[in-house]
């Protein structure tokens, strides 16, 4: 699947975005290694803290669905940015989690601009699993 297509779905998840407090749609698309595509958006929450992120909700999907951990091959996230919109940093922190360190990220915005970057990229240094085994 290309990026863009990826993105397209991205942008279709933006549309389904529970947003009543902030009104800020974003959208997220994973690739599975099947070819599975793994929509999500953002949640809101009255409280904040139980509010989701788009990039988050595909993830979870996925590995709920029985996707393992580590074996998609990009994300595409999307939103009403003036640049492509990044995942945050709790998101930067499940990425690094449940995905290759070389994955791609697509960073879009409803411009049609486009960023791309790997998952390693948007967080170095990163705090892992592996970490606590040992290495």
């Amino acid at each position: 699947m290309e990026r863009q297509q990826l993105i397209s779905f991205a942008k279709e998840a933006r549309e389904r975005a529970y947003v009543p407090y902030s009104q800020f749609k974003v959208g997220s698309a994973l690739l599975g290694s099947n070819g599975t595509v793994y929509m999500g958006c953002n949640v809101e929450n009255a409280a904040y803290g139980p509010t989701n992120c788009a990039e988050r909700t595909a993830l979870f999907s996925a590995i709920a669905d029985g996707a393992q951990p580590r074996s998609f091959k990009a994300i595409a996230v999307i939103g009403d940015t003036s640049q492509p919109i990044t995942p945050c940093g709790v998101c930067r922190q499940v990425l690094i989690e449940l995905c290759a360190p070389n994955m791609p990220v697509y960073m879009a915005n409803i411009n049609g601009d486009i960023t791309e970057t790997t998952v390693a990229e948007l967080l170095p240094g990163a705090f892992t699993s592996n970490d606590l085994n040992g290495g």
